[in-house]
């Protein structure tokens, strides 16, 4: 309840196995698929009416969360009678799977060739990666085409959780100024990309060792400190808040990224590149606007002239004719 009055819509993960019917950490018997499909049911009936959405397991493609070892069949067999169990309890249940991590395309057609996308209503991802965000665009496109050849249903995809950590995948150190352009971005990708829900992992830190990259992908610092990214994506959201993505503009430079933003009444154009900073000139119909800095701050007021592009994304807020 306190979540749905404050307007976050809640996505509530079912798993993991009950030892009174597994001996690992994953679903492999029939006795433990009903049972799993029970307290889904019983979970669901609940809440009834409360606009969550329902996921099945959390990163079944690996050893750490289905063990001992993934398996495709197992994890369908799964989705198959708790999806089926739930929607004739609750028609209007919203049942997401598989929540990969990564997007493993190899293990995810294996699911569809099974029957996945007949028993979901979104298809969740984790899309993390050692990359800048703006990567995950032609796997986006790589996945439809996928999901495209194994049913004709509208299945969204969902960014079910990403984030980067101040120790990357690639053991590589990324700031704290990195990481919140990295959420920014993660953001106003996922969005330009239609990406319904986007969840960034994690709100805070989850400890304080500084050689433990579970420990920094946080927000926060543990002890609850503001790191930039909040502050960053504090700014995103009041200085976008109602806008929605019409379009990419061309800068002629395919690192370049200037997204067209519109709420009816005004227009604005999230701008940054993904290499070294550079001058560019953009041409739109209204001539002028004030820039605003990553982090919420007026840098200057906008008559046309040529914008510096950096890492760090800025906002135009266009006026003028």
């Amino acid at each position: 309840e306190g979540c749905l009055s404050r307007g976050i819509r809640p996505l509530y993960i079912l798993d993991y196995s009950n030892k009174l019917y597994e001996e690992s950490n994953s679903v492999r018997t029939s006795e433990g698929r009903s049972a799993f499909a029970k307290f889904a049911e019983t979970a669901v009936k609940r809440y009834e009416g409360k606009d969550i959405l329902w996921e099945i397991w959390n990163e079944p493609n690996l050893g750490h969360f289905w063990n001992p070892q993934p398996s495709i069949d197992d994890y369908c067999a799964l989705v198959e009678e708790t999806s089926s169990r739930v929607k004739k309890s609750v028609p209007s249940a919203i049942i997401v799977a598989p929540a990969t991590s990564g997007i493993p395309m190899e293990w995810l057609e294996g699911c569809f060739k099974k029957g996945l996308l007949d028993w979901i209503d979104a298809l969740t991802v984790h899309p993390y990666r050692a990359q800048n965000p703006e990567t995950v665009i032609s796997d986006y496109a790589k996945l439809r085409e996928l999901i495209s050849k194994y049913t004709k249903k509208n299945i969204p995809i969902i960014s079910g959780e990403w984030g980067y950590s101040n120790i990357n995948w690639d053991k590589n150190p990324i700031t704290e100024e990195q990481q919140a352009q990295y959420l920014v971005r993660m953001f106003l990708i996922n969005h330009y990309q239609g990406i319904p829900v986007n969840i960034w992992y994690d709100w805070k830190n989850d400890g304080t060792d500084p050689n433990e990259r579970e420990h920094h992908f946080g927000t926060m610092t543990h002890d609850l400190n503001p790191k930039k990214a909040y502050l960053a994506v504090k700014a995103l959201s009041k200085i976008l808040n109602g806008y929605s993505i019409v379009e990419r503009i061309d800068l002629g430079n395919s690192d370049d990224f200037a997204l067209k933003l519109t709420n009816d009444k005004n227009e604005a154009i999230a701008l940054w590149t993904t290499k070294d900073d550079h001058e560019i000139k953009i041409s739109v119909e209204k001539n002028k606007g004030t820039l605003i800095d990553m982090y919420g701050e007026k840098r200057q007021d906008w008559n046309g002239e040529k914008i510096t592009l950096s890492r760090s994304p800025q906002y135009l807020m266009l006026t003028g004719e």
